[in-house]
């Protein structure tokens, strides 16, 4: 049973109420504003389709364990990207696997219809019941709901008293009627209108409470869908539900606050701030991954020139593995130099250590690496310098 995320006792529900109970302060319009820049500054930027991958994969398995861990499932990175990779944990964390494992399928379903098939669905009862099901399917009697079916009996989640399991059809008709005529999906719904619904439907589906088990996980998958279905790129598919889970305390004290006063004001301006940040964030690691390129292309260049100076290819081609191989955020002791990495190895296994010894200085003449107390690192600020500069007073 998913652990208490409304503590405070409700015997009315007078927050479902299927109004806009909700205002965007000025700090607030300016996160949403920033979070559009960033997701149109990622689409607008290629990355490297390996890089990409890597990206994405890192994202799906992140999230996925972020909207679990919320309820309790305990995997670590390593074991939930050992699941993501297809391998199967000790028989003791089954159940927590195939909780992680529902979510990664639920995950690339809804980017493959979306993104390839190119199928956006408004939501529905359907919908969201579907997405139950995928949430539930197999966990048998631990999980205490039949996926994809709505309860059948009242519940009290911790002190939250959600409201009769009579009112649950014609509450999540309602819910979504209202999200349609609210958020203009079908007549161009912009970035603001998208990222308010995706909010306001996640806490709806934990209000409501339509299922016996798995609420907050299909609350979160919903939100997950109106992102992606806005637009938000697949490699930040995961930015929420990481921001909720490393914030978990202060996610419980924001859907408190909002059922308390019947606003959802700032539980709004905390998930905006979650994924401007998320975003800017991830877009780093972007431009992160398009200097390495430019890195490459630059040690490539610089490297080559050395033809023009009798430099034979094999060099070359050595001096080349050995630049790029060069540490970034740390040093290189002299010992460590030849073992790289496994082509840096191999090329150096039949080299005296004066061969090494004149690379590096061939290296260091070139500008690609810089030479310290505790070993040698790649010199990146000389590519930093080709940059454009400005009075940095933007961040």
């Amino acid at each position: 049973m998913e652990p208490a995320i409304l503590r405070l006792m409700h015997t009315s529900h007078t927050h479902i109420c299927f109004q806009p109970r909700w205002t965007l302060d000025g700090p607030t319009q300016n996160l949403l504003g920033q979070c559009h820049a960033f997701i149109v500054a990622m689409l607008g930027t290629p990355i490297r389709p390996d890089y990409r991958q890597e990206l994405l994969l890192v994202a799906l398995a992140r999230g996925a364990q972020a909207t679990t861990a919320i309820e309790g499932n305990t995997l670590s990175d390593a074991e939930v990207d050992a699941v993501q990779a297809g391998k199967s944990l000790l028989a003791s964390k089954e159940y927590l696997e195939k909780e992680v494992k529902n979510i990664l399928i639920a995950f690339n379903l809804i980017l493959n219809e979306l993104i390839r098939d190119k199928s956006e669905e408004l939501i529905s009862p359907n919908l969201i019941r579907r997405f139950h099901r995928l949430v539930g399917e197999g966990l048998g009697d631990a999980f205490a709901a039949e996926p994809g079916s709505f309860r059948r009996k009242n519940v009290v989640v911790g002190n939250y008293r959600p409201p009769s399991f009579e009112e649950v059809p014609a509450l999540v008709d309602n819910l979504c009627a209202w999200l349609d005529r609210e958020f203009h999906f079908r007549a161009g719904q912009s970035f603001e209108d998208a990222m308010i619904e995706a909010i306001v439907a996640h806490i709806y589906i934990e209000w409501i409470h339509p299922f016996g088990d798995g609420n907050g996980r299909t609350g979160r998958l919903l939100e997950f869908y109106i992102l992606m279905r806005a637009g938000v790129p697949n490699v930040a598919s995961h930015l929420l539900s990481n921001y909720y889970n490393e914030t978990r305390e202060a996610y419980y004290r924001k859907i408190e606050e909002a059922t308390s006063t019947n606003d959802l004001s700032l539980f709004i301006a905390y998930a905006a701030l979650g994924l401007r940040d998320g975003l800017k964030g991830m877009f780093e690691k972007i431009q992160e991954g398009l200097f390495r390129i430019a890195w490459g292309n630059y040690i490539h260049d610089r490297v080559g020139s050395l033809r023009e100076k009798g430099r034979n290819d094999a060099t070359i081609r050595r001096l080349r593995l050995l630049a790029l191989a060069m540490p970034i955020e740390k040093d290189a002791a002299v010992g460590e130099v030849a073992n790289l990495s496994a082509k840096v190895a191999k090329e150096y296994a039949t080299k005296s250590r004066p061969t090494v010894a004149r690379d590096l200085s061939a290296l260091l003449e070139l500008g690609l690496i810089v030479k310290s107390d505790a070993g040698y690192r790649a010199n990146i600020d000389t590519l930093r310098a080709l940059a454009p500069v400005s009075t940095e007073r933007i961040g």
